[in-house]
């Protein structure tokens, strides 16, 4: 394997190469770099998955998440509280329980209540990343590794963890 003999400080020519082709987001990078974004319903189940470059914000997915979902409340971390949002799910007859970020302007009140069945949301991610396949991302590009997710999700919904 003479792709293990390349150390990021060696000055060959190969390795320069490998390491300029890797910095594109190409489709080779194995989901390394990967954020996943999930939408989870009342019981903690799967609804929706989207899966984006690791440098991309969380806010910039929130749209097309929730965009067709009917629900009573959007439950989300402060990484989503952006007007944008909450004005889309107003659109939608939504109730917007994200906590403000600190350097809003003008916070907002939000029902912490309400807020603590966030855990559902990451206990959706636990379940998924427990499959080794998953939390490792063996797949090799992005959509291997999104059917990978989304076989995980479909065989929480049929119950055959």
């Amino acid at each position: 394997m003479a792709d293990d003999r390349c150390q990021p400080l060696q000055g060959s020519p190969a390795c320069r190469r490998r390491q300029r082709r890797q910095s594109g987001h190409e489709s080779h990078k194995r989901g390394l770099n990967t954020n996943l974004h999930l939408a989870v319903d009342a019981l903690g189940m799967p609804v929706r998955v989207l899966l984006t470059h690791g440098t991309a914000a969380d806010c910039t997915q929130a749209s097309k998440l929730i965009e067709g979902i009917d629900a009573d409340h959007l439950i989300a971390d402060k990484g989503y509280d952006t007007d944008a949002i909450l004005e889309q799910a107003a659109a939608q007859g939504m109730n917007a329980v994200i906590p403000p970020k600190k350097n809003r302007l003008k916070q907002r009140p939000y029902d912490e209540d309400l807020y603590k069945l966030r855990h559902l949301i990451e206990h959706a991610f636990l379940i998924l990343k427990r499959w080794r396949g998953i939390a490792t991302r063996y797949a090799k590009n992005r959509t291997a590794f999104l059917a990978a997710v989304h076989i995980r999700c479909l065989a929480l919904w049929l119950n055959i963890s």
